[in-house]
């Protein structure tokens, strides 16, 4: 088992060596890596002062209304209907069809409104600082049908608990990481399981404040493609050029990088060979979905592939060049915490598609293959290979 261990050991050691000492990339790869943590600590940073002012603004607001709860002065009409009617707009989906006086702290609600809203808006609008009565006056219906005032609209969901939204504020973000950095040093010091509780609970919030989104997709277990890409590039080159090249996906190692191999069917499938991280080789089918020429190109992955994604390439004519509008949408192994690492290291898709649409707008503009991508370097070798030869 220990053998077993250190052999382990000793490969994971052997791969990052070569992924960071490589002669070609490795330079690369370390400026990358240094620029990537730079740019963390600065959103860091950032995060933190955003945070603090959010906090400082809350507890002014929590003082104010402290304040508010004692002072027995009458709040002019016209602004305390504004205060009101402000609030409306956030709770039912027809604040158009509410009418709203305020006379001395009281205040009339006329106008029409669905019964599943009702009860929110009336507990909203007595929360209001400054109105002492409602006087209700609404007509409450259970749907919209023969009620023109009450057509179209979103209804508004009622708000959740902080803890519990998707997205944190500031503040709780700011809290939320104190209080687990505090935990994390806890299970540090701490032996047994009361330790192992507070590394797994502080790791688990200082991930979730960091991500600002829920563990379940942070983790990649919603079985959703949760990492969106859009991008948008200018060439100076005809359209159908362009479209052309990019429909012929077997091109695609002329100005990409990883791409080592495609091979087209005619039913639209395509069978792509990708070089990954570490020297590690990936392969998945992917399936044209829609092939307008000199307009849309868009494709998904077939089930079972490595990495699940989904992409369109719209194609405009723009003053004799091309406009290209570019979305991706992908699950990458492990959620947006392997999204997240592979950013770190640069190797994430984001990073790849910034590079190879570079290359891409190089090689219709000049006609010449940059100098890395996967063709280029196998030609390389190739010629290597050659001279090297006993023959």
């Amino acid at each position: 088992m220990a053998s077993t261990v250190r052999s382990l050991s000793g490969a994971a050691v052997a791969a990052a060596a070569m992924y960071w000492l490589d002669p070609t990339s490795g330079r690369r790869r370390r400026a990358r890596f240094r620029d990537r943590f730079v740019r963390v600590a600065r959103e860091v940073r950032n995060g933190v002062a955003m945070g603090t002012r959010d906090l400082t603004h809350r507890l002014r607001g929590v003082v104010i209304g402290t304040r508010a709860l004692f002072d027995d002065d009458v709040v002019d009409d016209p602004i305390l209907s504004a205060r009101v009617r402000a609030c409306i707009g956030r709770v039912v989906a027809h604040p158009g069809a509410l009418e709203v006086t305020a006379v001395r702290g009281h205040i009339f609600l006329r106008g029409s409104i669905l019964a599943q809203e009702h009860r929110h808006l009336m507990r909203t609008v007595a929360s209001v600082r400054g109105v002492r009565y409602v006087e209700d006056q609404l007509g409450v219906y259970i749907d919209s049908r023969g009620i023109p005032a009450l057509q179209g609209g979103r209804l508004h969901e009622p708000q959740r608990f902080e803890l519990l939204r998707a997205r944190w504020s500031p503040a709780t973000r700011l809290l939320t990481g104190a209080g687990s950095t505090a935990l994390l040093a806890y299970g540090l010091r701490q032996r047994g399981m009361l330790g192992l509780f507070g590394l797994l609970t502080g790791g688990a919030l200082l991930v979730r404040a960091t991500a600002n989104m829920p563990l379940t997709r942070w983790a990649g277990v919603t079985g959703q493609n949760s990492i969106q890409i859009r991008k948008t590039l200018r060439v100076d080159a005809p359209v159908d050029r362009v479209f052309q090249l990019l429909a012929h996906y077997e091109k695609f190692p002329l100005f990409m990088r990883h791409v080592q191999h495609v091979h087209t069917h005619p039913d639209g499938r395509s069978h792509w060979i990708v070089a990954g991280p570490a020297g590690i080789t990936l392969e998945w089918d992917a399936m044209t979905t829609r092939l307008e020429p000199n307009r849309l190109l868009a494709w998904r992955t077939v089930s079972n592939a490595a990495v699940r994604h989904a992409g369109s390439i719209r194609f405009e004519p723009r003053n004799g060049g091309t406009r290209l509008e570019i979305q991706l949408t992908y699950s990458p192994p492990g959620g947006a915490l392997g999204h997240a690492l592979a950013r770190l290291f640069g190797a994430d898709p984001k990073t790849e598609l910034d590079d190879d649409l570079l290359r891409l707008k190089s090689f219709l503009e000049t006609g010449k293959m940059p100098k890395d991508t996967a063709a280029r370097v196998s030609q390389q070798h190739l010629s290597m290979a050659e001279r090297t030869s006993p023959g």
